[in-house]
């Protein structure tokens, strides 16, 4: 049995208080409402106290306090996790946002990040030196959560997932310890990082390769909900044999008053959203099969890659209604694609939405034991998510996502990206690590033995 703050003697608590650094909130302080806030409002737990941490030392501190006082603890970074997995009940919440830097080295295209940034703050400053890091497709993801679990993004096809240009991390382990970890050193530990989430340990920074990318050709298409089996078939083909410069993920969604035509508005569509970041010259033979299949909408153009990052940030601000269920797939078949003509003819909410990502390329060709992202057969790892402001909607929008899982599960590969993953059990979890799962466990069992870094997708000892 984990121990609760009230448990904890004033005094322990004041000696903790006046140890760190930053700031330790407690439920009687006047913002703790505020401070306990993550991106899914759907989330509403109450921990015992939440340190602010600004550093190494107060991480240190923060992980010795949780584990001598047997308290249960988060980690929190961005506080992005669907299933709110960066806050605990009545324990500890490790909070990172107070460590944070971008540091570009231009001799080798190399970025040193504080485990507290967001990736918008790490995509401003490596744009202005032409660089870009593989990360997610919502700039207000936070890099630690979104790295730990593996990082599909847009640059996925071309430079593979964000753990695969991951070179170094810095990490305060179970019993205090810190130490780096790389291809060279605690290699058992880098590897178990690299798709293992949360489990071994804080991550205070990170080392990543950034590749040359600056100006792209991004944006949607949209084709009527109607045409999803006939553009999700010719997406399949294509998708698979397309130069790696251009990506692209499929869709299905309700386009929003803004900033889209008013003649789509609130309409449901079947949509692809593109990133080439090769020849512009070469783009529109590239592109010219896309076109062919009449998209009723095209706004595909170049802008600044950030600009691509940031395209949904303004329609999914922190404090809506969240609800995550995924799958991977190995393909899009008949009864795959009738599904989503079902499903997505009746989405729930106007923020509601299906994605799939692609898999191929880069991401492809790493061993599926090389890290411990297991799925790198998969063709496409796939999301059902419901999303709205009305906290009356959200049984609506879980059904929907819930009722599209189960649908679509019996053709799936089987697991799931952990970061489009709830707290689903550990079931789920051993299917998503699959034949990587034994090997995580051995690595957990040397460096958190005591499963103090459990508040995650949980390999458990």
């Amino acid at each position: 049995m984990k121990t609760t703050i009230k448990e904890i003697t004033p005094n322990t608590i004041k000696a903790f208080v006046e140890q760190l650094n930053g700031r330790v909130v407690l439920p009687e302080d006047s913002d703790y409402n505020e401070m306990r806030k993550v991106y899914n409002a759907m989330i509403d737990k109450r921990p015992g106290l939440i340190a602010m941490c600004e550093n190494v030392e107060d991480v240190i501190a923060a992980v010795n306090f949780g584990r001598v006082n047997n308290l249960l603890v988060a980690i929190r970074g961005g506080g992005h996790n669907g299933a709110g997995l960066g806050l605990c009940n009545d324990g500890l919440v490790i909070d990172l946002s107070g460590i944070k830097f971008v540091e570009v080295n231009t001799s080798d295209s190399t970025v040193k990040v504080g485990g507290g940034n967001i990736w918008n703050e790490v995509d401003q400053v490596t744009h202005e030196f032409g660089l870009a890091i593989p990360s997610g497709m919502v700039s207000t993801t936070g890099v630690g959560g979104l790295t730990l679990g593996g990082g599909i993004g847009y640059l996925t096809r071309k430079y593979g997932l964000t753990i695969d240009n991951l070179l170094e991390a810095d990490m305060v382990l179970a019993d205090g310890k810190f130490v780096t970890v790389n291809a060279k050193e605690n290699t058992d530990l880098f590897w178990a990082i690299r798709g293992g989430g949360g489990n071994f340990g804080v991550v205070i920074s990170f080392k990543f390769q950034a590749h040359p990318v600056k100006m792209i050709m991004g944006g949607p298409t949209l084709w009527p909900i109607e045409k999803v089996e006939e553009v999700m078939s010719w997406y399949d083909s294509f998708i698979k044999n397309v130069t790696e410069d251009l990506n692209g993920f499929i869709a299905t969604m309700i386009i929003p008053k803004s900033p889209f035509p008013e003649h789509l508005h609130n309409k449901m569509f079947c949509g692809i959203v593109w990133c080439y970041v090769g020849d512009p010259d070469k783009f529109d033979e590239i592109f010219k099969p896309v076109l062919d299949q009449n998209p009723v909408f095209s706004h595909v153009g170049e802008i600044p890659y950030p600009a691509l990052q940031t395209l949904f940030d303004g329609l999914m601000p922190k404090g809506l209604q969240w609800y995550w269920r995924a799958d991977f797939f190995n393909e899009l078949g008949p009864e795959v694609r009738a599904q989503h003509l079902k499903f997505g003819s009746k989405i729930p909410t106007p923020l509601s939405q299906m994605h799939l990502y692609p898999i191929s390329g880069a991401a492809s060709r790493v061993g599926a034991d090389e890290t411990p992202w297991a799925y790198r057969d998969a063709k496409y790892a796939g999301v059902y998510v419901g999303v709205d402001p009305d906290q009356a909607n959200a049984s609506k929008i879980t059904d929907w996502c819930k009722d599209y899982y189960n649908a679509l599960h019996p053709y799936s590969a089987g697991g799931a990206y952990s970061n489009f993953m709830m707290e689903e059990g550990e079931d789920r979890v051993k299917a998503s690590y699959k034949h990587n799962y034994e090997r995580l466990v051995k690595i957990k069992r040397v460096f958190d033995p005591e499963n103090l870094f459990r508040v995650n997708q949980n390999i458990k000892v």
